[in-house]
């Protein structure tokens, strides 16, 4: 199959995420894979022009050497608020470019304003997918602008040819927002169980942070955002250092919050914290088996509470058990006998972990469920689930 993505994140800096692995899986497989992306963070740079001109990048990889993605990145103009402008021309250009150019059997839409787009000039000649990761419309920076995306993504989702999202609470939320009940479809999210597994030698990673052999390590990986609950965490370490005293808290990955922990660790001497910033994802694995215990302690919000964050099968396959807020989409994935502890709030994370480790036969009887429970979510059978669900559509 030739299939077209669009999204309204970063394909090259980002990730990876959902897409990249089922993408990647399905490039493995022979068909013909080409994304369209955006600059997302593009608010972040310093000295930018106010215009991009149109690139392409081909044969790129995040995860699986031999696999070739093309991606293309449309025109941006690098104006807050015109910028959603913009795509609603260079976007459409570029689609329309596409499907006269690569023919595409099927597109796949994760965003918002483009799979939109993509769907209106489709319809009913070409089969639309759309694919929910998240609630889309309450990641928009600007919340003023997040009840004409809700409009946009309902309207996208009544009319797709097919819905897929990655768990059950979400299904209910594409269901509500308009979706046809029988035309949307739960593929869970995966993991590449050989890559993510709980042999692998994280000691040199303790090695080089100072971590000595008896502290209890923390681990959080991903995107910081001001959500995430690391604040609540970082502070609560910092005002009982003594009590916590065994804890390391390792977080990996940059992002909005990066700035502040920064400001937390220096303002209040606080060496427990460390921030090893972004890491080639060859390294992850490494990461996770140099920790006892991870993390997703994010504030309950609308963003989180349907979604289940692909680290937490990365967390469970390496055999670590997990502290969670009590999220309802986690909840309902995972439920109470899988290796994952939940809290109330972040702050109540680090009593949590003690008491965790404290107890050394229930820590490995979580390593082991944990392990188990991620070991029914092995990419080569999701990306097989998703292929089948995408030659049904294109049929």
């Amino acid at each position: 199959m030739r299939i077209l993505v669009v999204q309204e994140s970063d394909w090259l800096a980002r990730g990876p995420h959902q897409q990249h692995h089922l993408m990647e899986k399905l490039s493995l497989r022979g068909h013909q894979i080409r994304v369209i992306d955006y600059e997302v963070a593009w608010r972040e740079r310093r000295n930018i022009s106010l215009l991009s001109r149109r690139q392409v990048f081909d044969g790129v990889t995040k995860i699986h050497r031999d696999a070739r993605v093309s991606v293309i990145r449309p025109t941006l103009l690098r104006i807050p608020h015109l910028d959603y402008v913009a795509i609603l021309f260079s976007h459409a250009m570029e689609i329309i470019r596409q499907i006269k150019e690569f023919k595409p059997d099927i597109i796949v839409g994760f965003g918002i304003l483009n799979s939109y787009i993509a769907m209106r000039l489709v319809r009913g000649r070409i089969p639309f997918a759309y694919y929910l990761i998240d609630a889309l419309h309450t990641l928009v920076p600007f919340q003023a602008y997040q009840p004409i995306a809700k409009a946009i993504e309902s309207r996208t989702l009544q009319a797709a040819d097919g819905v897929v999202v990655i768990n059950d609470e979400l299904r209910n939320y594409a269901i509500e927002m308009g979706a046809t009940p029988h035309k949307t479809t739960v593929i869970r999210a995966g993991i590449d169980l050989e890559r993510f597994n709980p042999k692998i030698n994280g000691q040199e990673i303790r090695k080089s942070y100072g971590i000595r052999r008896d502290d209890i390590v923390l681990l959080f990986m991903g995107w910081l955002y001001n959500f995430s609950g690391l604040r609540e965490v970082a502070l609560e370490l910092s005002k009982a250092i003594d009590e916590y005293g065994k804890l390391k808290l390792l977080v990996v990955g940059e992002g909005d919050l990066f700035g502040e922990l920064q400001r937390i660790k220096e303002t209040r001497n606080l060496n427990q914290l460390i921030l090893a910033g972004r890491q080639p994802y060859a390294r992850i694995p490494a990461f996770i088996c140099a920790s006892d215990i991870c993390l997703l302690p994010a504030h309950k919000n609308v963003i989180m509470e349907n979604i289940v964050p692909i680290k937490m099968y990365e967390y469970m396959a390496c055999a670590k058990p997990v502290i969670s807020t009590y999220l309802k989409g986690v909840v309902r994935e995972f439920g109470h006998d899988s290796g994952v502890f939940y809290v109330r709030e972040p702050k109540e994370v680090l009593k949590r972990a003690l008491e965790l480790s404290s107890d050394s036969q229930l820590l490995n009887a979580s390593r082991l469920k944990a392990r188990s429970a991620a070991e029914r979510f092995d990419w080569d059978h999701i990306a097989s689930d998703f292929e089948k669900t995408l030659r049904e559509m294109v049929n």
